[in-house]
């Protein structure tokens, strides 16, 4: 059984929401001290979720962590517009199992709770108040199967490794791999890595091209991605993930971070309105590749890297594919925060389902999949993605 808690102003438009889901009383109350009395039960195998509408931080996290003191099984849901990095770290310290935008719908919130209630058993399982949420663990046969996959893989594959780095070197300066931070199981953030197949200076020939090379320009408006100037190896990343570097961000816009430089929320948003699948600049022929980085692209060779990850245990053969930071901070404020319990991977569900739709497939899909692997892996579906993967392996199209 679960109790429903409201913790803030009965006024609000989310107050206003929760009265509207049905099937669920929700008590209302107005300071955390009445919202632990609410919570408080003697009967066996209750719960509660406590929905609690962020204010000031330093007075939220005084409460979350009374309440986390207090009370046993206790699901708390920070009710937000869009959190930093920081944010996020600090309220999951001070006890914040979950997030949710203030924006977000009555169908959502009770989508909310009735996540909650399918995995009361998983999430509520323990006499010991959980601190996480996401508390996945990888399976004994999986990490089994990802330590011998993929030391033989970085053997077999060394002359390849080899080779690839000595042609990255010869053709142009800069490191061989390209290192950027993703986020992955239980939300852990780690150093992916890349065989680096854009050129240093790529800012520099970003600007040279012609807008009608933008395979967009006909059809979408341009909109200028705003970004901080961290310093060259910032840029670096930026131009591996396809962001130009041209204006300075305002003081008063919000930032999401993804690896070592800021994008205006603004602008991601309207990149993502516009169904291009999370892609700022995708450009046909785009001469910031080298040669090396074409081919390598082209036939996944700047993947392999990714056998070392897989090898320290950032990731799994066959998973959900890691996001960088400013995505997988999105991620946290609906329901698809389910990806993440489960591996993140080299190859997963979507990308061989994508691939059977020649390319086609909206951002929104992606997700879903990655919530349907996290939930239903196995064996038998792990190696019929691997059989998919291998033979379309090698792609018909540049990427």
């Amino acid at each position: 059984m679960i109790r429903v808690v409201y913790l803030g102003n009965e006024g609000s438009a989310t107050a206003n929401k929760l009265k509207y889901i049905p099937g669920q009383t929700v008590k209302f109350v107005s300071t955390y001290k009445e919202a632990a009395i609410a919570c408080k039960t003697k009967v066996i195998g209750e719960h509660c979720i406590i929905f609690f509408e962020r204010n000031e931080r330093t007075e939220d996290i005084t409460a979350i962590t009374y309440l986390k003191a207090n009370l046993k099984n206790t699901y708390i849901i920070l009710v937000a517009p869009t959190l930093t990095a920081d944010d996020i770290k600090t309220y999951r310290t001070a006890g914040v199992n979950d997030t949710i935008s203030e924006s977000a719908s009555v169908t959502d919130f009770n989508k909310k709770i009735q996540f909650i209630i399918d995995r009361e058993s998983l999430l509520f399982g323990s006499e010991k108040p959980k601190k996480k949420i996401l508390n996945f663990k990888i399976p004994f046969w999986k990490r089994a199967f990802d330590v011998v996959f993929s030391t033989l893989g970085i053997v077999i594959l060394s002359p390849v490794f080899l080779l690839t780095a000595l042609a990255i070197r010869l053709e142009s300066k800069g490191p061989v791999l390209f290192k950027s931070k993703r986020v992955g199981t239980n939300y852990k953030i780690f150093d992916f890595l890349k065989f680096r197949s854009m050129y240093v200076d790529a800012d520099k020939r970003l600007k040279e091209m012609s807008k009608t090379l933008n395979q967009y320009a006909a059809t979408q408006e341009q909109h200028t991605v705003k970004t901080a100037p961290l310093g060259n190896e910032a840029e670096t990343q930026m131009q591996e993930q396809g962001i130009p570097s041209e204006m300075l961000i305002t003081d008063d816009e919000v930032m999401l971070v993804a690896d070592d430089y800021v994008v205006s929320e603004d602008d991601f948003n309207k990149k993502k309105s516009e169904d291009i699948n999370n892609a700022f600049v995708k450009i046909e022929n785009d001469p910031r590749i080298t040669k090396v980085g074409k081919f390598i692209r082209k036939y996944s060779i700047d993947e392999l890297p990714q056998l070392f990850n897989i090898l320290k245990g950032d990731m799994s053969i066959v998973g959900n594919r890691p996001l960088p930071l400013y995505e997988a901070e999105k991620l946290t404020s609906d329901d698809t925060i389910d990806r993440f319990m489960a591996p993140a991977g080299l190859t997963g569900l979507w990308q061989v389902e994508e691939r059977g739709k020649g390319g086609n497939m909206s951002a929104e899909e992606r997700k879903q999949l990655d919530i349907l692997y996290g939930q239903t892996y196995n064996f038998a579906l792990d190696m019929k993605i691997l059989f998919r993967t291998v033979f379309a392996f090698v792609q018909k199209e540049n990427v």
